[in-house]
């Protein structure tokens, strides 16, 4: 019997864990000038997009468990780069908000995707390639997240 399918160069797994694991790489000497790691840039584009959310809701935006997130938040919080507190409507709920710095840290970040894709870009993608690659890499997150749904 042939096991051709257990080639790791026939896996589609792997060649998007090490493209997420190398692209939080690149990411990195752009984060540790504004002070943050990068899920903590995740939660912040998250905030930067609607503030005064709950948990929850940055949770499922990011697609991770409230156990990996609260760390987080704490640390954040620490930081002085978000706030949370119980909300009034649902005691169940915290509410995350950013802070002053947390607002600042905004424009500090703006140029960060684009010094990425311009390094991508040298790389020898194309603007469109990557475009259709981001398309095409939502097409298969949405897809994993509703299947996971219904089992």
């Amino acid at each position: 019997m042939k096991y051709d399918q257990l080639k790791l160069s026939n896996q589609i797994c792997f060649p998007v864990y090490a493209a997420s694991r190398l692209i939080t790489r690149e990411y990195q000497p752009y984060l540790d000038k504004i002070g943050i790691t990068y899920p903590q840039y995740l939660v912040l584009l998250v905030l930067w997009e609607t503030n005064n959310i709950s948990v929850s809701e940055i949770t499922e935006k990011l697609i991770l468990n409230t156990n990996t997130v609260t760390p987080l938040l704490k640390r954040m919080e620490s930081l002085d780069i978000i706030s949370r507190k119980r909300s009034e409507k649902d005691e169940r709920k915290v509410i995350v908000r950013l802070t002053q710095k947390g607002k600042k840290m905004k424009k500090k970040a703006a140029s960060i995707p684009e010094k990425l894709a311009a390094g991508l870009i040298t790389g020898g993608m194309t603007t469109e390639e990557l475009i259709e690659l981001r398309n095409n890499l939502n097409l298969l997150v949405g897809f994993l997240i509703e299947k996971n749904k219904s089992e």
